[in-house]
Formats: C-alpha cells, structure tokens, sequence
C-alpha cells in the first residue's frame, strides 16, 4: 500500500542528498528512512562510522566528501529530490577556543548548499539550532522580579521571539550567529527566489551514538555537549562537573522522537515548506545539575555500580570553557507550530530516554574505558 502524507496524498519515493548523514542526527535519520519508506539516500559526510551498519543496502550511497571544497557537491544535489543539510562544528568547547572555524563551518560552508538548491530549484531542510534565540527576555529582569516566571519571558516562539545575544567579546556566541545569518539567507532566498525551505532548530537531542567519548572515539582533550560529558564522567567513575553551579536550564528530547518530526516535514512539504520548527519537548525541563542527579542515579541503575560519595563538583565556565564564554539560562520551546502543522508531539519521558542513552553508553564504551584507564603511563 502507498504511503499517504497528512492530507491523505500518496508520497512519492524520492532521492535525498543528507549532508552530514555519518553524524549522530544523520545515522539515525538514515535508519528511518531505510527501514520505513522507500526513499533513497546520497549519504554525504566525511565519516561513515556511525552509517557504516547500513552501507550493504541497495537504497544508500556513501559520498566520502568535504563540502567546503568539493565540485562533486552540486551533481549530488542536482540529482536529488530534496537535500537535507545537518553539516556543522556544534561543540560549546569550540565556540570559544575556535570561533573562526565555527563561523566558517555554520556559514561560509553552508552557502553553496543554499545555492544550488536555489539555482536548481531543489527543496532545502536546513538544521540550524535552538542557540539562534540567544538569552531570554527575562534574563535582564532582576533575579526576583515576578515576570521571569511567565512564559512570555522565557518560551522560544519561532514567529515572535527576538535573537539576543551576549557582546562580541564572547565568543560562545560564534556559533549563534553564524547559524541566525544562515537562516536570514534561507529565508531571503525563499523571499526573492523562491526556494522551498524548512528550517529546523533542535532543543538538545539525545541517545545512542552521540557525541564522542573523549579518548576512544574522539580526541583525549576533547570536549563532547553536556550529556556526552556527564556519560564520560560516569564511565570514568569520576565527579560531574558543573559549570558555574550548572543553574542553566535545558530541555532534552529523544533522537527518536525528533526523527518522527524530520520525517514528518520531509513527507509533507505542502505543510512543511517556508516554516521554521522548533523541535524539543518542553516537559523534560530540568537545570543541569538536576540532568547530572538523574544521570547519576540512572547510570547506577544501568551499571549496577554505586554512585560515587561526591557525585558532582562544581568549576567556573572560565575554567571549562576558556575566556570568551556565556550562556543563555533557559531554552524552553514553544510547540505551537510544529503541533498545528505536522500534529507532533514528543513521547519520550526525561528519565526513559537516559535509561536508553546510558545503557547504549556503558554497553558501548565501559570495557574500553576500563582498558584505556588500567594502561601503564609511559615513564619519560
């Protein structure tokens, strides 16, 4: 039987060039789109490792490409029906120590893609971030002030919330901007040339395969997001550490609920296109040091390891970071759009989609962490 979209309409099979399809987003994304339609998938990253498990299939293509400097870049997208760009350096660690690879990753690469979708009319779902709002309107109300707790204050409305960032002098704001100039460009090109677009801001997506475990799949100085840092600290049976009290705010939503989202817009572009959708779920609000509690006592559920006496310690973002760093103190999106276009909402409840991350964690990396960990230190 035909797959139908939401209008009742049958969906056409179609070829999608995904840019940075060998990421955590992408891997998953892929998955779907391999096991439940009949799509097929120009896979364009320049690693494979996390797609590798799918590659035997007839319906992907694995293009081992840089997009900043590859001609082959625009046949790709020629030939595709819709090309989905996921491509980004989205680390908080490197908004500050590599600012300038940060803006030219989140704009300057990101530019021929909006090109040749524009010149070839091809339709662009394009992944920006929830960073591109900034601080909230109530962060400059003093502490107690009443208005910080309504809603109009804090919630992230993608129509109506204004994008404030910190002064230039931090650099943690690299990142944020590149990403809010690449959108104004989206959304220009729609406006003066009518490209079919969708833009896609993610409120903290977790699960399996995310991010790096700093010294087994990716650099030993390296400095993974929030919940990668938590699992490393925990494998390693050493304290979470929170930045200036970890007082932030996040929301957090399961990769497997976010990729029901991204199929929704990819099969139904008559309510998809020219729309900006945030993608997260507001019930899973927690301040990081509660997430470093919970993880705390989810992982020792999952290890069965007793947690550590002193669980967490706290360091300033100065120390974490690096000169240059700020922060936004809540990112709780509104779902009113995405609810009354495509119907989604998130399932996925805070603690079940830590129980199934850290599972994937331990399962995944414990046994060569306890090697790395018991290695003999070479004596100089």
């Amino acid at each position: 039987m035909a797959r139908l979209d939401l209008d009742g309409h049958p969906i056409p099979p179609m070829t999608i060039c995904m840019i940075g399809a060998g990421g955590f987003i992408g891997s998953h994304l892929c998955e779907k789109l391999l096991a439940e339609t009949p799509h097929s998938v120009l896979a364009v990253d320049v690693y494979s490792d996390k797609i590798k498990h799918l590659l035997d299939q007839d319906r992907i293509q694995f293009h081992r490409l840089n997009i900043k400097n590859d001609s082959r870049l625009e046949g790709l997208i020629k030939m595709s029906d819709l090309t989905i760009n996921l491509a980004a350096i989205c680390t908080p660690a490197d908004y500050n120590t590599r600012p300038l690879d940060t803006i030219y990753s989140n704009f300057i690469d990101a530019l021929p893609v909006v090109k040749y979708c524009s010149e070839n009319n091809k339709r662009l779902i394009h992944f920006s971030t929830c960073e591109v709002y900034g601080k909230t309107i109530g962060s400059f109300l003093p502490k107690e002030h009443p208005l910080r707790q309504e809603p109009e204050f804090y919630v992230l409305k993608e129509d109506v919330s204004p994008c404030i960032f910190g002064s230039i002098e931090k650099q943690r704001w690299s990142y944020a901007c590149a990403k809010q100039l690449i959108e104004r460009l989206i959304y220009a090109e729609g406006a003066e040339n009518g490209l079919e677009f969708t833009i896609v801001r993610p409120f903290n997506w977790i699960g399996p395969r995310m991010d790096f475990i700093p010294g087994i799949d990716g650099p030993s100085e390296g400095v993974p997001r929030v919940l990668a840092c938590f699992s490393n600290n925990l494998l390693r049976r050493e304290p979470l550490k929170l930045v200036d009290g970890g007082q932030s705010q996040r929301t957090f939503v399961y990769i497997k609920d976010a990729i029901e989202a991204v199929l929704l817009m990819i099969e139904n572009p008559a309510r998809a296109n020219g729309h900006i959708f945030n993608v997260g779920n507001p019930n899973n609000e927690v301040t990081v040091r509660q997430l470093a509690e919970m993880m705390t006592e989810v992982y020792s559920k999952v290890s069965g390891e007793a947690a550590l006496e002193e669980p967490t310690i706290d360091v300033s973002s100065k120390e974490f970071y690096g000169e240059g760093y700020d922060d936004s103190d809540k990112r709780i999106p509104d779902m009113t759009i995405i609810n009354k276009q495509l119907g989604w909402n998130p399932k996925t409840s805070l603690w079940d989609l830590l129980e199934s991350t850290l599972t994937y964690q331990h399962r995944t990396y414990a046994e060569a962490i306890k090697r790395a960990v018991a290695k003999p230190v070479a004596s100089s």
